[in-house]
């Protein structure tokens, strides 16, 4: 038996257990893909995060912070800063809740709203290219297999 000092030799058994492990998978699958896309974030003048604020604004306008930052993958005080800086930018506004003060929700502003609409757009295409290149390769599965584990993850 090896010491601690002594490095272990395995490559009888090399397994390549990162390039085969989901997590691994899904992540750089996901950073190569954003990428791609994240040139049409910059170029439209927002930053990654801002652009999620927007996607899931698009599908949950009036969301109170607490959802918008689970939504958006986005720590909640960081959300904070980003709402005021897209509000400051005329992107979203804030409204209070009237029966309870300490609820804020937010909304895209008709100047939000117009650049969610351009960009989910542009985003679907992209999504259907990514889709097309998996063509024959089961992508008719990988969505509905994703949200499932979403679903049993959340």
């Amino acid at each position: 038996m090896p010491s601690i000092d002594q490095p272990v030799d395995n490559t009888d058994d090399k397994s390549d257990f990162v390039s085969d492990y989901l997590l691994y998978l899904l992540a750089a699958a996901s950073d190569a893909a954003s990428n791609q896309f994240h040139d049409t974030i910059r170029k439209a003048g927002l930053r990654v995060p801002e652009w999620r604020v927007l996607a899931c604004l698009y599908d949950h306008d009036g969301a109170m912070i607490t959802e918008l930052a689970r939504l958006a993958l986005v720590e909640q005080s960081r959300l904070t800063r980003i709402i005021l800086q897209m509000e400051n930018r005329g992107l979203v506004y804030r409204k209070g809740n009237p029966q309870d003060k300490r609820r804020v929700h937010v909304y895209l502003s008709n100047t939000g709203r117009d650049l969610a609409n351009d960009l989910v757009a542009q985003a679907q295409i992209h999504e259907a290219t990514l889709l097309e290149t998996l063509q024959n390769s089961g992508a008719e599965h990988l969505k509905p297999a994703l949200q499932a584990l979403l679903q049993k993850l959340g």
